[in-house]
């Protein structure tokens, strides 16, 4: 199953992911990095370079390693194959940080009330 990849934006319309890659100083990072997002456009699950992670309910993780950085970028699916990346930050210790779960599950909240 292929995804369509889409954006979370908050109200004001700007979208945290879009901007964490942005952000990325090393174009070469940046680059591996949106090659595995097209990659799950084409291929699903089937994308090379990318691990998924189920947390918890509707709540999923990305798996991304980009230039020796482990990247990870929360999302949920919608209608079978509307992927909404919702938070990312870059992976320094070996549990998710309570402040980025935190974070996503309040993203998700508010996706979960205007998708309904």
């Amino acid at each position: 199953m292929t995804f369509y990849v889409n954006y979370w934006r908050n109200p004001s319309g700007k979208a945290p992911v879009e901007k964490y890659i942005d952000e990325i100083a090393n174009k070469e990072e940046r680059a591996e990095l949106l090659s595995a997002l097209k990659g799950i456009q084409e291929y699903g699950t089937d994308a090379i370079g990318v691990e998924f992670r189920q947390i918890e309910g509707k709540l999923w993780e990305l798996k991304i390693r980009a230039h020796g950085k482990h990247h990870r970028i929360f999302y949920v699916v919608f209608k079978g194959n509307e992927m909404i990346l919702l938070h990312a930050y870059l992976k320094k210790t070996p549990k998710a940080p309570v402040r980025e779960i935190e974070t996503t599950k309040q993203r998700m909240k508010q996706l979960m009330e205007v998708k309904q």
